[in-house]
């Protein structure tokens, strides 16, 4: 199966569950629900799900365990985004061609938005049936660990501290492997400890495809930034430049941030070479963060 027609089953499949996740409190706050619902369902790739299942494809889990990780992931993900686009963060009018969360309701409803996601990440987690305790415990660590200080929040706070500095390419690759690449690594870690017989070698050879990746995606995002326009990027084109932001191609030049993303797609494969064709779809994913137009 393609990794199209896998990204769209699964897309379905999550979106289906997170359907069912936010109904859950339709009856107690109807404009937060209809906001959460807003945020959730916007459009997104659902990169971090699908890394989610196609690790427990590599590692041949049932889909069953894999659904409430997958949930949690974007949910902290999608909390994540309503809190960046508001003007004590980033600012920003449009999510994918949409107002953003604040823009489309209020600043305080935003908000209390993100705050609402991320507590429906964990409990998403704690109520799977399918799951162990062990396992429930495990993927609670990660996904609070990388959506922390240690993670993406301390990634943000570095972003926000660095607008209009100079950093040097190692201050920039650490930003960003905390505030964009920590999630992207707690996606694969979570769908690996989906399995229970998963090997010390084989989550370290998934986290370091993880982490490569993860640089990968946002050395892309930066690209697109200058080459995309504002119609296909969903957002301000030139957003980076206007926020006086360090990114790759402004330390590298657009064919050296090109070659950097080349090269860390090399490292993922390396990465899984111990894995069988079970893993080819990590692989094409892999190519897609660095061929895609959006």
């Amino acid at each position: 199966m393609s990794l199209q027609q896998l990204s769209k089953d699964y897309q379905q499949q999550v979106d289906q569950a997170l359907e069912l996740l936010i109904n859950q409190a339709a009856d107690i706050a109807t404009e937060l629900q209809q906001a959460m619902h807003y945020s959730t369902f916007n459009g997104g790739k659902r990169i971090r799900p699908l890394l989610v299942y196609l690790t427990g494809m590599a590692l041949d889990v049932e889909q069953d365990k894999q659904h409430a990780p997958a949930c949690a992931v974007e949910l902290i993900h999608c909390y994540s985004l309503v809190h960046d686009d508001m003007p004590a963060m980033d600012d920003d009018d449009l999510r994918r061609g949409k107002p953003t969360c604040h823009k489309r309701y209020s600043e305080a409803t935003a908000l209390l938005t993100g705050d609402a996601l991320q507590s429906l990440a964990f409990e998403a987690l704690s109520q799977s049936p399918y799951l162990s305790a062990h396992q429930i415990v495990a993927m609670v660590k990660v996904l609070a660990h990388s959506s922390g200080i240690a993670g993406m929040a301390g990634g943000q706070a570095i972003d926000l501290l660095s607008t209009g500095k100079e950093l040097s390419l190692q201050q920039l690759k650490n930003m960003h492997e905390h505030k964009t690449g920590a999630l992207i690594r707690a996606s694969v870690q979570m769908g690996a400890l989906c399995s229970t017989e998963v090997s010390a070698k084989q989550l370290k050879a998934l986290d370091n495809y993880a982490q490569n990746i993860g640089l990968s995606f946002q050395i892309k995002d930066d690209i697109l930034d200058i080459e995309a326009d504002t119609q296909t990027l969903g957002k301000q084109q030139g957003a980076d430049i206007q926020l006086n932001k360090v990114t790759y191609p402004a330390l590298l030049g657009l064919d050296g941030a090109k070659a950097m993303a080349s090269q860390c797609h090399d490292n993922a494969l390396d990465s899984l070479s111990l894995f069988s064709t079970n893993a080819d779809p990590l692989r094409e994913l892999s190519k897609y963060i660095i061929t895609r137009n959006h």
